[in-house]
């Protein structure tokens, strides 16, 4: 059983955690390079027994042009609160079917369900390649790819995904106007806090047990994947150690957190040896906006299940409502 620190201490756990110069200006960089090629929208009725809502098969074009899949769930009957929830993918799965993505479209709200590039192969079926990925070597899996910069590294081709995701859905001619809302589980967390930072439009974000906070941490107390690989990189390339955790602080959602406003609702388990309780606690804590953090005693990585997803859907209700 993997324990991190008391509660207690978890409540005020707030660690410095790097933080490049740049931080501001590379993402405005990026961001304003990613939206100089155009979006190239496309939304294709999808065949599926979903009757309940309209089901569209999305490209979009991501960091570098990069064709970028999507699914988008329009009921046809839409809630009161005149929002929708972009969703994003834990780490390993894709957009699989859009009968793996019922919740949000049944409770009355577009769902758009982002696919995440050269993934898709662990858990869940994915659609979508990484053309953007430079081939420079790299431990198993997606934490080491392009480390050696900021600018070749995996997770910001992924970032940038995020936000042309939020851009494409706004430019259905149904939901122009609708407020956002972004989620996800995991991975799916992180790039939910990045997309409240990085986009517009944005009124909410949701990140279940998210990943990618504090990863110098918690590639120090745990030897679980995916953190593992950066703990397995970093004993090959002794010289590289410093270099890994200077490109990876410009995705640790830490210092995404510190610069977010919107309303947020977290949610951790704290025998989670996955996303150590601490990293989950230290975006928490860092974050700039009003905030709530759902706390399950005995959960893992699964988080709170159904019984999380319905405090999700009284969050999203009462933001939008005030």
């Amino acid at each position: 059983m993997f324990v991190d620190l008391p509660l207690a201490e978890l409540q005020t756990y707030l660690p410095d955690v790097d933080e490049p110069a740049d931080f501001d200006e590379f993402w405005t960089r990026e961001v304003d390079d990613a939206r100089s090629c155009d979006l190239s929208a496309e939304f294709t009725p999808a065949k599926t027994d979903i009757r309940h809502a309209e089901v569209l098969d999305v490209t979009f074009a991501g960091h570098g042009g990069d064709p970028i899949k999507a699914w988008l769930l329009i009921p046809h009957e839409l809630g009161a609160g005149e929002a929708m929830v972009v969703e994003y993918i834990g780490y390993g799965g894709g957009r699989g079917d859009p009968l793996d993505w019922l919740v949000w479209s049944s409770a009355g709200y577009p769902h758009l369900i982002m696919d995440s590039r050269g993934q898709g192969g662990a858990w869940r079926s994915a659609d979508t390649t990484d053309l953007g990925d430079g081939g420079q070597p790299s431990s198993p899996g997606f934490m080491t790819r392009g480390i050696g910069d900021p600018r070749s590294y995996y997770f910001t081709r992924l970032f940038i995904d995020t936000v042309r995701a939020v851009d494409a859905v706004r430019r259905h001619p149904d939901l122009a106007g609708l407020r956002i809302a972004t989620t996800g589980m995991s991975q799916g967390g992180g790039l939910a806090l990045a997309a409240a930072h990085l986009a517009e439009g944005v009124v909410a974000t949701m990140p279940d047990v998210p990943f990618l906070a504090h990863p110098r941490r918690a590639a120090e107390i745990t030897a679980s994947l995916p953190y593992g690989e950066l703990a397995q990189y970093c004993r090959v390339n002794h010289d590289e150690i410093e270099q890994v955790f200077r490109t990876i602080s410009y995705i640790d959602v830490v210092n995404h957190a510190k610069r977010t406003a919107v309303p947020a609702l977290f949610s951790v388990g704290l025998l989670d040896d996955i996303t150590p309780a601490s990293t989950v606690f230290a975006a928490f804590n860092h974050y700039a906006g009003p905030k709530e953090i759902a706390v399950y005693p005995f959960s893992a990585h699964e988080g709170g299940g159904t019984t999380h997803t319905r405090k999700k859907l009284d969050f999203l209700a009462a933001v939008l409502g005030g």
